[in-house]
């Protein structure tokens, strides 16, 4: 991997006086105007040497200074004459015994758990282990790591905000748009080539136009923290392109920038952030707190290992040689412990106060709720994030789930969270697919699952819906393959999940068959228009309003390459899915009756029917409990209240709407809808799937309406 090696940076490390005590806190290194102050935790080891560099590719730090003082576990010292760029990295000694869990060497040279920024990234070699590589890891591997360790770089955290207009986005008025920094401006042709996939393409004009016209409120980053590439995806000629293996929880991705020296690398995300506010949307960072990049016993040692292993892992309790891995990553960081729960925290609210990020979409995070062995929603990690006042307008979603016994914990977390709906996706797939016996759950996803949110005291936008995701097909891939293509992963295509809710209108893979290249583009449409129109917080997989594919690759992590990359060039029928995402995505941007704040009655399969939510079958006739239990159904029509009173503005008034009816048929074949008798006047089709290209127009007869095979229609009556 390319060092950041930069002219810029290379400064004398050279300290103009006699080092002084500093202070504990705040933990990292912090310029003022005479020099540098550092803090290190590691409460174990029996001493610490500060490492200067004065180059990236340096073989050896410059200066060695031994720190004197330690606070409460936290090491310390100010150095006068050093300032913003300076080079630099920790030994930590201490005792070496892999079987009590103690792993100090201070051979190896580490990374600031707190640093901001990335002065060197991590160089492969055997050295970067804390034991000789082949060998029992019980035995200390003693060569030196200094040349092919990541270095931190003292951060200059100066920047000009004026003029940011940060957008207030309230839950319910919020759309978000999963997307990856090198992905979606990768190839994009108005995007300068010396810009693509980096944080100031994300911030360019051409993808704020485009998120604009989608109306998207808020932009879901995968993740932006440095992380490290897997060394075993590198010698096959692959990439780790998702980034869930963190390594440092302040400082962003140095290979997503223009920029090469560190501060400017810092200073192109704060931009990226001030021109998305300055656009209307919001920023959510994908953070990865459940485990970090140095995995399991046999991973490397590049920080948090070599600093104080038993207080920053999750150790097994009777064999502290291997970790708890409730993530399937190798380690899980220690919330227990006050000294890891302090570090996230304190990144949370750095990335929330000095980089302007509005919201945290927080990865496995079962696994961060896990006091003991079962998961523990008002655990210390959940507790504190919802008491700090810093926090409070902060946007926070769950993965609810990680892989461990009982952590499928979707409806279970505490009030101010939201949470991925994996319920919601399994369910509009399977409804959609044609599956018998599904329609009762789909309505209920529909209406915002008030089973799994409304008894406690939640609201609709708890849920952040989605039917595709990074983690699985794209929507184009969606209807196109009932077997995953995995094999340019190099492993046999073993890896990522068996999709059993894809739908491939009868042929698997691309085809030039008209018919059911239009079937396929119609269920395109459908999931698109369920997904936009459901309550709830919609998420849409960045790229697949432009039918983007991966031919069939449902697990592509280390794919950095234009099977990834979005494809710009479109062609008519891209086109024209496109438009029609555009379109349904303003339909519901200006209509509150889609954003509704709460729940009225009960559910939707229960005899007693919403005053907003009324449920009607083909005939015409409202549902009763009969028809919500039985097995065959497959149309469902879905009357939305325009006079509802939980409909409000931005400002919690109350608000009329127009009145709406879905109307969704998984069958086959055509189904004639009859409306009901009361509701036959004043109609007209606002969307039809069956179209690629919208033309509304009232309904062909006063009272009936036909709806082709996997359809929907959406009518719309003006109050």
């Amino acid at each position: 991997m390319p060092s950041s090696s930069t002219s810029a940076l290379r400064r004398p490390s050279s300290v103009s006086s006699a080092p002084e005590a500093g202070k504990p806190f705040p933990q990292g290194a912090t310029p003022s105007r005479d020099g540098v102050n550092f803090a290190l935790y590691a409460g174990r080891a029996s001493a610490v040497e500060l490492c200067l560099f004065e180059a990236p590719d340096a073989a050896a730090p410059a200066q060695v200074i031994r720190l004197r003082d330690c606070t409460d576990g936290v090491w310390h010292v100010y150095l006068p004459g050093l300032g913003p760029g300076q080079l630099y990295g920790y030994r930590v000694h201490g005792p070496y015994d892999a079987a009590k869990g103690l792993r100090f060497n201070p051979h190896k040279l580490l990374l600031d758990p707190y640093a901001k920024a990335i002065g060197r990234t991590l160089q492969w070699d055997d050295a970067v282990f804390g034991y000789r590589v082949g060998d029992d890891d019980t035995k200390a591997d003693v060569r030196d790591d200094a040349a092919f360790a990541p270095l931190g770089t003292v951060l200059d955290p100066a920047f000009d905000w004026d003029g940011e207009h940060r957008p207030d986005v309230r839950w319910y008025d919020t759309v978000i748009y999963e997307a990856h920094v090198r992905g979606l401006t990768m190839r994009h042709p108005d995007v300068p080539e010396r810009l693509r996939g980096t944080y100031a393409a994300m911030g360019s004009e051409p993808i704020l136009s485009h998120l604009r016209k989608l109306s998207i409120t808020a932009i879901e980053l995968m993740p932006v923290h440095h992380f490290v590439q897997d060394r075993h995806l590198l010698e096959r000629g692959l990439r780790n392109y998702w980034g869930y293996n963190s390594l440092a929880f302040f400082a962003p991705e140095p290979s997503y920038a223009a920029a090469r020296n560190p501060n400017e690398v810092v200073r192109e995300f704060k931009t990226m952030v001030k021109n998305l506010h300055n656009a209307g949307i919001q920023v959510i960072l994908d953070v990865v707190y459940n485990h970090t990049a140095e995995g399991n016993h046999l991973g490397p040692t590049l920080s948090f290992r070599g600093i104080d292993n038993l207080t920053y892992y999750r150790t097994v309790p009777d064999d502290p040689r291997y970790y708890m891995d409730f993530t399937g990553c190798g380690n899980t960081l220690n919330l227990m412990h006050p000294q890891p729960l302090r570090l996230l925290m304190d990144s949370v609210r750095y990335w929330a106060t000095e980089m302007h990020v509005d919201g945290f979409r927080f990865d496995l995070a079962a696994a961060l709720g896990r006091s003991h062995r079962d998961v523990d929603p008002y655990g210390p990690f959940f507790h504190t994030l919802h008491q700090d006042p810093a926090l409070a307008h902060v946007k926070l979603i769950a993965e609810p789930w990680d892989i461990a016994d009982g952590g499928y914990q979707v409806g279970n977390f505490p009030a101010g969270w939201r949470e991925w709906n994996g319920i919601f996706r399994d369910d509009i797939r399977k409804f959609w697919k044609g599956e018998n016996g599904i329609h009762a759950a789909a309505a209920t996803r529909l209406s915002g699952s008030a089973d799994l949110y409304e008894l406690a005291g939640r609201t609709p936008s708890a849920s952040v819906n989605f039917v595709t995701a990074h983690d699985g097909y794209t929507l184009q891939d969606l209807v196109s393959h009932e077997q995953k293509h995995n094999e340019a992963n190099g492993e046999e295509n073993r890896d990522g999940a068996n999709d059993n809710a894809a739908w491939n209108c009868g042929h698997e893979g691309p085809t030039d068959d008209p018919a059911i290249v239009e079937l396929r583009e119609r269920q395109k449409r459908n999931f698109w228009c369920t997904l936009m129109l459901s309550q709830g917080v919609p998420m849409i997989c960045g790229g697949d309003e432009l039918s983007h594919t991966q031919q069939g690759n449902n697990n592509t992590y280390c794919q950095d390459n234009e099977l990834t990359w979005m494809d710009w060039n479109l062609d008519r029928r891209r086109k024209d899915f496109l438009e029609f995402t555009r379109e349904v995505n303003r339909l519901q941007a200006t209509h509150p009756i889609f954003h509704r704040r709460s729940f009225e009655g009960r559910d939707p399969a229960e005899t007693s029917s919403r005053p907003t939510d009324r449920w009607f079958r083909a005939d015409g006739a409202e549902m009763s409990k009969a028809d919500w239990a039985e097995g065959w159904m497959r149309t469902l029509g879905m009357l939305l209240n325009g006079e509802a009173k939980e409909i409000r503005d931005g400002h919690g008034r109350r608000v009329k709407d127009d009145d709406f009816f879905l109307l969704l048929n998984a069958h086959t074949g055509p189904v004639r809808f009859q409306l009901p008798k009361e509701f036959t006047h004043g109609w007209r089709v606002e969307i039809d799937t069956a179209l690629s290209r919208q033309r509304p127009e009232k309904p062909a007869a006063a009272d009936t309406l036909e709806l082709m095979p996997h359809s929907m229609v959406v009518l719309r009556r003006r109050s």
